[in-house]
């Protein structure tokens, strides 16, 4: 059963490390039950200069539908770990918490809380993984996407972008939502179908070098595809590539009904061949036919071909944006933060955190970001406010309603046009964004620890 109809179907509860589960029956054991705050954060970047959040609708579709199946408890007491009135109470287990959250699409930044979550702890404890998995998945490729569209941008020029990594995404899964990442971020179009019907998107795609190999002659390829598909682009490098713009212009020259979209060059130096073909096909007369380039591509070597001046209009861009291979994971944390109305925090080096609910604040200056505030959730702060109460008791608010995907991809694209350049840009050699704590989470910051390491004395004395 795919991942989404699982979740659905109410088996959700499993999708958590098996800790998770222990630690909910011993707060259950122990009767604690008070409302906990956890925060879902990255606790830095590299080779990024902002983050791109996504994944929050995932997070709370599960939430909203957590819960054990038959199935599931069975399975649980076979492990012989869980007692059998624990495993009653499962049950009837559902999550009744508030969410507040970014929306998806805002740029973040380190130590910003994403997701907070308050509810009673065992039921922030039980969904960390689940909702670690969807956020950090989702904003890693929806980051990573948004450099490639901002490369392919280079020169306020209207590229056109497509998604190809669906062969070599992390499983079926990481493709659909991968997609969906990706045209948040302005990914034009996606060769994934199942996510096209999923969420909607526009789905494109042109040939394999198989097609034309299964053919006589490239001609003969060229002739049947386009007697098909008249508004295609043909695959040109399979054995000589200029040899293949050549014949595209022979067949354009012949057909009756207009010329192909384009043709895609998918290897060798796409600089010098993309130059070479639109010779070519201008002399021809053939200027409304684009070029579109795949094989290999990422942001940086979109901007390579650019400042070669490459004429081309559009690119395929598969692996290393489907995975983001040059920083595949991000240094997420969920953490707790509060407890029975108290602060909390861990104070390991390099791993602590803030400490109670928070709120974040983006700060302006001529119509640009220049400074995002991480305040008390109680404090007044000029700014605009990223955190929404988007979950309150188990049910989504008017702000955790679904939205449309191009509803998100505005925001998205609105947001980043708020960042300086220097922000958008490939290089992460630039001043950081400035991210501050207010002077009353500075208090409380001070305060929780101050209590926390006069308890470790007291307990050592």
């Amino acid at each position: 059963m795919p991942f989404d109809d699982q979740l659905r179907a109410g088996t959700s509860a499993l999708y958590t490390d098996l800790y998770q589960l222990t630690m909910l029956q011993a707060y259950w054991r122990e009767g604690m039950d008070e409302p906990a705050v956890f925060d879902l954060f990255v606790r830095r970047l590299k080779d990024r200069n902002y983050l791109l959040a996504c994944g929050l609708e995932q997070v709370l579709e599960f939430l909203e539908t957590l819960s054990f199946s038959e199935e599931a408890i069975a399975y649980l007491a076979e492990q012989d770990q869980f007692e059998d009135a624990f495993l009653d109470r499962l049950a009837d287990f559902e999550f009744t918490g508030d969410v507040y959250a970014v929306p998806e699409g805002t740029p973040v930044f380190p130590d910003e809380p994403i997701v907070e979550v308050v509810a009673p702890i065992g039921e922030a404890q039980l969904v960390e993984t689940l909702l670690l998995n969807q956020i950090t998945f989702q904003t890693t490729i929806a980051s990573k996407a948004s450099r490639v569209v901002e490369a392919a941008g280079l020169g306020d020029a209207d590229r056109l972008v497509a998604d190809f990594g669906m062969r070599r995404a992390q499983g079926t899964d990481a493709a659909m939502k991968g997609a969906r990442a990706m045209f948040i971020a302005g990914v034009d179009a996606t060769s994934n179908v199942a996510a096209g019907q999923a969420y909607d998107l526009p789905i494109t795609g042109t040939m394999a070098h198989s097609y034309v190999e299964a053919h006589d002659s490239e001609m003969a390829a060229f002739r049947a595809f386009s007697d098909l598909y008249p508004e295609t682009i043909l695959l040109v490098d399979t054995y000589d590539t200029l040899d293949g713009v050549r014949k595209v212009i022979d067949l354009v020259t012949d057909m009756d009904d207009g010329p192909i979209r384009g043709i895609r060059l998918d290897s060798g130096d796409l600089a010098e061949l993309a130059h070479e073909s639109r010779r070519l096909l201008d002399e021809a007369g053939l200027q409304d036919v684009m070029i579109f380039a795949s094989g290999g591509l990422d942001e940086y070597k979109i901007v390579e071909l650019l400042e070669r001046d490459a004429p081309i209009d559009g690119f395929g861009v598969g692996t290393k944006m489907g995975t983001s291979s040059d920083q595949p994971a991000l240094d997420s944390a969920y953490k707790l933060s509060g407890y029975a109305g108290t602060p909390r925090m861990k104070l390991s080096a390099e791993k602590s955190n803030l400490p109670g609910r928070k709120q974040v604040v983006r700060q302006y200056e001529e119509g640009l970001a220049v400074r995002d505030v991480i305040a008390t959730d109680s404090e007044q702060i000029s700014g605009a406010p990223l955190l929404e109460r988007v979950m309150a008791d188990g049910e989504r608010t008017e702000s955790g309603t679904a939205r449309p995907l191009t509803a998100i991809r505005e925001h998205a694209s609105a947001r980043l046009s708020e960042l300086p350049e220097r922000l958008r840009a490939l290089n992460p050699d630039v001043p950081d964004h400035e991210v501050v704590l207010s002077d009353g989470l500075e208090k409380r910051l001070h305060e929780t620890r101050s209590a926390l390491e006069r308890q470790m004395a007291a307990e050592t004395a």
